[in-house]
Order: C-alpha cells, then structure tokens, then sequence
C-alpha cells in the first residue's frame, strides 16, 4: 500500500471525510435515515456562536436532525469518521488482514477501540443473503472444508478434526468463493449448504470424502479427486483453486489474528471471502464497495459476542 493512498485527505480531515462518505452512502443526494424523504432535507450551516456537527442535516418532512452517519455502523461512534474510514481501507486493502494491535497504533486509539471497531466493519463485509447461485451451465465449482482452532481440549491420542472449528467453502473457478463455518462435517450438514449455493447444472469437483458421496444424482456433473491415493490433478478435475483460497485464509488466521474465538470466525471468514470476491478491483473501489454495505449495520459490544 503506498504513502500516499494514506495521505488521502478523507483519511484526516473529518469535514472531508463527511462529504466523501456522503457520496458513496447518498450518490444522488441526502435521504432522511428517519423517514425515507429526500425532497425536503437541508444543511444546517455552521456559526460562531453554537458548535455543530460536521455534515449536520435536517429533513422537512419529519423535522428530524441527522448525519450521515445515522442508520449505519457508525452510528453513536465517538471516533472521528475520517479514522474509521482509514480503518476500513487497512482492513480490506491487506490481503491477510491487519490486526487490531496494528489499528490501534496506526490509528492511535485504544486496542479496545480498534477490536471493536474491526469486529464492526467486518460486519459491513457479510453478505447475509446471497441473492445469486454459483456456478452454472459449463462452469467448476470446488467446494471443500478446512479445520482452525479447537472447539475444545483434544485427548491425548485422539485423531481426526472433531476437535477443531470447521470451515466449508464454495469456490467458483474465476468466480466468488462463499465459506461458512459449520458444526459438523457431515453429509446432513454440507448438502443443504450445496443445493441452496450451487445450480443443479453445476459441474461440482469434491475430494473423497464420504459425506459429498451422492451428488451426481443431484447435479449434472460431479467429480472426485482421490486425495487418498494422492491424486490432485486430472485434467480439469483440481481442487486447487480452494486449497489456495484455504492457504491464504490461513496464514491470515495464524499469521495475523493467531486467537479467533468460535463466536468471531463468521466475521473473520467473511472478510476474507470479501477480499477473495473483489480481488480484481483497486482497493479504493473495494473499500466503496465495503462502505455501501454499512446500511442498518450497527453493532453493539453484546452484538460481538
């Protein structure tokens, strides 16, 4: 990231942090978060006599003041705008992610602060509803699971994963990738997760393992890498594409955030999925991206838990 992206001025100057966030959030002008009106909203103009709130907005229609920071995480934020903007920019400009040490000095506020302030801007990365499936006539999608953490203490001895958090993703070749952290590894628990993301003409690349056993009855197309006989490429058939994904994620997790509590790890794959899903973009364009999503976001410190 060079020097002077973070020279940008929104970065420094709340008046102009306001207006650049105004932009992005009300592209064709103010719309009241109180009442949905636009025709009647007006500033009110800054004196000498009385301090007022950079951006300060009322509507004529309902006669409520308002900012533009009303209605969306960062709402009732004591911390300037223009250092939540830069947090924002760090977050989904660093390919394996900032830790929140790393915020709170670069942004100087508290790690309390920076945690939280994280915790909040991912939350403006998830996309709740996924309004399109993956895939599609002629197209591969992988799809794979991968383990993090421990839900619990393993026994001395004990083998396999159930141990351990699990993380099952979706990937399309020159597409997006969506991951979800699931209970269980199981065919009860992934085939739901398949059919809803997937579309029947899919042409679906799994490993070997048991629980994806059954999809070619549902699917045009499945087909299987034998990991357990140390395959991984046969033509086009690969799950490369998610391994990286995977490999990225987790030097992320490891490298940078080292402690993800089971309750945070949503959060934490969404903003890697984010990252993957607009990697092709500048990071001015994706941070944009990232604002727009800020809409009837807020998060409160009970929220996180």
């Amino acid at each position: 990231m060079s020097e002077a992206i973070l020279a940008n001025e929104i970065f420094h100057d709340e008046e102009k942090a306001v207006k650049y966030l105004e932009s992005v959030r009300w592209p064709s002008g103010p719309t009241c978060p109180h009442c949905g009106g636009s025709d009647k909203v007006y500033r009110i103009k800054q004196n000498k006599e009385k301090k007022i709130r950079h951006g300060l907005l009322k509507c004529g229609l309902c006669q409520k003041q308002f900012t533009v920071k009303v209605g969306t995480l960062f709402e009732s934020s004591h911390i300037p705008l223009h250092k939540w903007l830069m947090a924002t920019h760090l977050l989904i400009s660093s390919k394996k992610g900032i830790s929140s040490h790393q915020l709170h000095r670069m942004l100087g506020i508290t790690y309390k602060s920076a945690w939280f302030m994280a915790h909040r801007i991912r939350e403006a990365l998830k996309d709740p509803e996924f309004t399109n499936k993956l895939g599609g006539g002629g197209k591969f999608v992988e799809v794979d699971e991968t383990y993090w953490g421990n839900t619990n203490k393993k026994r001395p001895g004990a083998r396999g994963y159930a141990h351990k958090e699990k993380i099952f993703s979706l990937v399309e070749r020159d597409g997006e990738v969506r991951s979800f952290h699931v209970p269980h590894v199981t065919g009860k628990t992934l085939k739901p997760i398949i059919r809803e993301q997937i579309e029947e003409d899919t042409h679906i690349i799994t490993d070997d393992m048991g629980a994806y056993k059954g999809l070619d009855k549902e699917f045009d197309n499945h087909s299987v890498v034998c990991h357990s006989q140390n395959e991984y490429v046969r033509g086009p058939i690969y799950t490369n594409t998610i391994e990286n994904y995977f490999s990225i994620l987790k030097r992320g997790l490891v490298g940078v955030y080292q402690h993800v509590g089971p309750q945070h790890l949503k959060r934490y794959i969404g903003e890697f999925d984010f990252r993957y899903n607009f990697q092709k973009i500048t990071d001015a364009e994706r941070r944009d991206i990232a604002l727009q999503g800020i809409e009837g976001k807020r998060l409160t410190y009970r929220g996180t838990h």
